[in-house]
């Protein structure tokens, strides 16, 4: 008897967890909240998929799940709002052996990280290789961070969720995700470090334009989302450059003041270049690389086989990273230092067939500082 009743409550939590529900499209939020819609349109909580994502599509392309037909593992965090999302990862009884593959055709695929999907998240399942969104069952009554809230004509909003006061509702997804060798492929908050924290501070800052047009206001917060493939110039204010002139070289100081490395996703790799104009004359120094490669056996590896961090000197979580140069700079040199990244390892793009793939092949700007020397 209380193997059956444990057996029956481990369904239950695997179809609540990842029960098929229905969210309200994110184009019926447009005419409220238009400037909140145009911003969250460009971003990658919209454009996560397979069908729109080339990177994610080249990883997930070579994927063995996808080779064999299995089940979209991603699923979780890039097509969460699936109307088959059950069935794409194959959890619980109900979705043993049903085989479901992302569908360009499928609308609710194509929504990726919806409106709708991240203002019901009720709270967040904490799990040691990743952790679970829970979802609110009540269709259009929303979580929301304004503590003095409008009556809208379309849904209900509710200001007491936990974890949108405290910005933690992004740990559903971007807390750590670790393979079957329990490798953490990427994370930001395995051990709790970032608790104290507040993603959306950084990620969700304040900018001009009303909330809504049933809520006027000044400001509203960037539904953007700043992160490594748009908006970059947004969290630019927390990376300070500095420069050191020694007597025969000299050092520049790279400090990084969020509270997580960086980068995180083990396909990017970060590049500083730095040039010193002097007398019309460009000296180039040799550029110095920031990166996090994940393998085995000492070589770089797709994550689902690494089993270890072969190497790693990223600039990690409230760090000051300092990097010297051989040169004796002079009175009058303009040092110009160029931080920012690739969102594939230049190494890594013939592997996953993104030499020709533009977005993969950019060179993305963080910050730019130049220095005259007096």
């Amino acid at each position: 008897m209380k193997r059956i009743r444990l057996s029956a409550i481990m369904l239950f939590l695997a179809t609540s967890v990842y029960a098929n529900m229905n969210f309200a499209p994110s184009s019926e939020c447009k005419s409220c909240h238009s400037n909140i819609y145009k911003e969250f349109t460009g971003s990658m909580h919209n454009n996560a998929t397979p069908s729109q994502d080339p990177i994610h599509k080249a990883v997930w392309d070579r994927h063995p799940k996808n080779k064999k037909a299995q089940k979209y593992v991603c699923g979780k965090c890039h097509t969460p709002g699936a109307d088959n999302l059950g069935d794409m990862l194959g959890k619980g009884k109900k979705f043993k052996g049903v085989k479901a593959l992302p569908d360009a055709n499928n609308a609710t695929h194509q929504a990726a990280i919806s409106c709708a999907y991240c203002h019901r998240i009720d709270s967040v399942k904490h799990g040691k290789k990743s952790n679970k969104n829970i979802i609110s069952k009540k269709e259009k009554h929303y979580f929301g961070t304004m503590k003095d809230l409008a009556k809208s004509s379309f849904h209900t909003t509710s200001s007491n969720n936990k974890n949108f006061q405290d910005g933690n509702v992004c740990m559903g997804c971007h807390s750590h995700k670790a393979n079957k060798a329990g490798l953490n492929v990427c994370s930001t908050n395995d051990k709790n470090e970032l608790n104290g924290a507040n993603c959306v501070s950084c990620h969700m800052p304040q900018v001009k334009g009303s909330v809504s047009s049933e809520r006027q206001t000044k400001t509203h917060a960037f539904h953007g989302f700043p992160g490594a493939h748009f908006n970059q110039e947004m969290l630019a204010k927390y990376i300070d450059i500095e420069i050191l002139k020694n007597i025969n070289n000299f050092d520049i100081a790279v400090n990084n003041k969020s509270p997580h490395a960086m980068l995180l996703h083990p396909l990017r790799l970060s590049k500083m270049f730095v040039s010193i104009d002097r007398h019309g004359k460009k000296l180039k120094m040799k550029p110095h690389v920031f990166v996090r490669v994940i393998g085995k056996g000492g070589k770089a590896t797709p994550p689902w086989i690494a089993n270890a961090v072969v190497k790693d000197t990223m600039i990690h979580g409230n760090e000051k990273r300092v990097v010297k140069y051989a040169k004796k700079l002079q009175k009058g040199d303009k040092v110009t230092v160029h931080l920012g990244h690739y969102l594939v390892k230049p190494k890594a793009l013939k592997k996953f067939g993104l030499e020709k793939t533009a977005v993969a092949t950019k060179f993305y700007t963080l910050k730019k500082e130049t220095f005259t020397i007096k």
